[in-house]
């Protein structure tokens, strides 16, 4: 790896010298390169070059060899946790050591050498194309229509007729969206052709972690003084994220929701970061909740390879070639 490259060299690099750098790197791979930026997060910190192509946002992250996955507790559990789960297993009637429970969803321990990368700031949504209200593949569908047209009377914000159409309200009218079945194959060659590629599960566990040996980037514990999605109501006129859907010290939105599945290069269909919303909607509290998203849970292999435009998301990066 070029050195510079590397995140012990690149962080010590003084601004100019790294302003050279991603103005290099914006050439190379045709981005528009807009700042330096610090993003400082959960005690680790990274100063890198935000970038602009085809409408997203990427940042530079520097390599690194990391110890991923997880076996024991770093600083051991808070105690909001700890009393979340005992009363859990006191209501299954189960004599449990919350660490050997945990350890179950993790990913063994290893060291893995992680490349420079470009990385998509956002996730971004599969299978739904948005489209105008009279579209002719919408107009053909009059049972959609009606609904749509009971949807803008109601006082409902969004309506989804499953994998098929949606309509949202939003401040500046109606927007809607139709739904194409696609498979995993089609969104790697997708990508491929337009020199993208998705996160490996390593890869992921270090833009999400960066290579924290708790369990959580912040923690071992759940940290409750966070606002969580799905267990905190906004206020109607609060439109901030929620705390974990800020940038993390990569300048990452990642692994804030358990419902968004990111799906991952691998052999197969195969995803990290959330499960789904399976253990939320068993009811199973905010700390299991949640747990899918630590950096260090086991990729979730899916059976087949049909993408689900409600759960799959995709993040898309780029390798950074070696150029000494």
């Amino acid at each position: 790896m070029n050195e510079k490259l590397s995140r012990p060299q690149f962080n010590q690099m003084d601004t100019t010298e790294k302003q050279t750098l991603m103005e290099s790197l914006a050439a190379r791979y045709n981005m528009t390169f807009l700042d330096l930026h610090t993003f400082d997060r959960w005690g680790q910190s990274c100063t890198t070059g935000i970038f602009k192509k085809d409408g997203r946002e990427f940042v530079f992250v520097p390599g690194d060899t990391v110890t991923l996955g997880w076996e024991q507790f770093a600083v051991g559990l808070n105690q909001e946790s700890r009393e979340e789960l005992e009363y859990l297993f006191r209501e299954w009637e189960m004599e449990r050591d919350p660490e050997e429970m945990i350890r179950e969803s993790m990913a063994p321990v290893r060291q893995a050498a992680i490349g420079p990368m470009l990385v998509g700031r956002e996730l971004e949504e599969l299978c739904w194309e948005p489209v105008k209200m009279d579209d002719p593949r919408l107009t053909a569908h009059p049972d959609w229509l009606k609904e749509f047209r009971d949807f803008a009377w109601s006082d409902s914000s969004s309506l989804t007729l499953h994998q098929s159409a949606r309509i949202e309200r939003t401040e500046d009218g109606f927007h809607t969206w139709i739904y194409h079945c696609t498979d995993y194959d089609a969104l790697l060659a997708g990508l491929e052709k337009q020199g993208l590629s998705l996160p490996t599960a390593d890869e992921w566990a270090y833009l999400c972690g960066g290579g924290c040996r708790t369990l959580f980037p912040w923690g071992d514990g759940l940290d409750y003084s966070m606002r969580l999605r799905w267990f905190e109501d906004m206020d109607e006129d609060e439109n901030r994220p929620y705390d974990m859907e800020e940038p993390n010290f990569f300048g990452l939105s990642i692994a804030y929701d358990p419902y968004m599945r990111e799906v991952v290069q691998a052999d197969r269909l195969t995803t990290c970061g959330g499960d789904g919303g399976c253990n939320i909607c068993g009811g199973l509290g905010p700390f299991l909740g949640f747990l899918p998203c630590s950096p260090h849970c086991k990729p979730e292999v899916q059976e087949d390879k049909e993408l689900n435009g409600d759960y799959d998301f995709y993040r898309p990066i780029i390798r950074v070639e070696n150029h000494d």
